[in-house]
Order: C-alpha cells, then sequence, then structure tokens
C-alpha cells in the first residue's frame, strides 16, 4: 500500500506502481484529500485502503510512505488494533519529529507537521501506549523539506541513512525500492 505526502498524489507512486505490476505483487496508492485538510481526516482513507489489500488479497500489507504520508499512517496507527493490521511500515523522509519549514505554512496539514507543536507530542502520547508495527525509516541529510534529519528518524525504528539524496527524489531512489521489494516480497 502507497501513501503519498503533501501536496502530491498517487500518481508519485507511478515507478513503484509499475515495478510492482511487473512483478505480480497486487497493491493499492491512495490519494490524500482534501490536500490542505487535517492528517486527522487522512487515518480514515488508510484504514479503507488496509481494508482493500487485506480483503483482496488475504495478506496483511506492507505500506510505503512518502513525507506527511508517514504521518498519517501514524495517524491511523493509534488505533491499537490497527498494528496487527500491517505487516510492516516503510517511510521515506518522513517528518516524524516535524520539519522547520512547517513554521513557513499556514494550512492545517503543514501546522500539524510543525516540530514540538501540540499534534505532534499528542501523537507522540498516544503511541507511547499503543503497539506499532516494524518500522523502517528512510532519511537524508540533502532533504531539503524535512530538517533537521534526525526529524525524519523515529525512535524504535530501523532508521536507514541515505547520503545525497533530496526530499522528492529519496521516493525515486532505486535502492529503496530495491530494498523493500527484497524484504517483503520475497
Amino acid at each position: 500500500m502507497l501513501v503519498h505526502g503533501f501536496v502530491c498524489n498517487r500518481g508519485l507512486w507511478n515507478p513503484w506502481m509499475h515495478r510492482l505490476r511487473d512483478a505480480g505483487v497486487p497493491y493499492t496508492a491512495i490519494n490524500l484529500e482534501p490536500v490542505f485538510g487535517s492528517i486527522e481526516r487522512y487515518a480514515a482513507l488508510v484504514d479503507q485502503a488496509v481494508q482493500r489489500v487485506t480483503t483482496a488479497t488475504g495478506v496483511v500489507p506492507v505500506v510505503v510512505a512518502h513525507s506527511m504520508g508517514g504521518l498519517a499512517v501514524r495517524a491511523w496507527l493509534r488505533d491499537p488494533t490497527h498494528a496487527a493490521r500491517v505487516h510492516s511500515v516503510v517511510t521515506i523522509a518522513t517528518p516524524h519529529a516535524g520539519t522547520a519549514l512547517a513554521h513557513l505554512a499556514f494550512s492545517k496539514n503543514t501546522r500539524q507537521m510543525r516540530p514540538g507543536g501540540p499534534w505532534l507530542q499528542a501523537l507522540q502520547r498516544v503511541e507511547a501506549e499503543s503497539p506499532r508495527p516494524p518500522f523502517t525509516c528512510y532519511f537524508s541529510h540533502c532533504d531539503n523539506i524535512v530538517f533537521p534529519a534526525s526529524h525524519a528518524m523515529l525512535a524504535g525504528a530501523t532508521n536507514q541513512h541515505v547520503p545525497g539524496v533530496a526530499h522528492v527524489h529519496l521516493a525515486f531512489h532505486p535502492p529503496i525500492l530495491d530494498d523493500v521489494m527484497s524484504r517483503t516480497w520475497a
């Protein structure tokens, strides 16, 4: 299951979808709407997609999320029953601890991505008491959207540094796709 980030749509995942289709791996990619809405609303979209994939395949999905999409997945995982509904979660350039850039924007979802902000603090409090599936978080010191780089890391996750790759390019970085394919579909 593929979840895009801020001001993108499911088309971000076209290279992934072609590779998954060629490998015979079932998938779905969702649109997070409304574009400038609350990350809270996106949790319902994540839930619907997880249900679709599970119903169609009989297998719990691996969730791959870019940027803000990873926060939508974490918002969905606040329900303690949801952790068992996914195999694992891979985030790519997700502002797990927010991003300094969010201080310059004023949409509902960008305000929620402010470091130390009330939304992120509330999410972290709930997560401390909820089970979580295995997470792998890819991040880069060259990320021009999520900074500082440590904000794309998540405590308890396998945090993978990708040197020299910018924010959007991380979603298309072949070693990330290769790694996800080898670990989750083999």
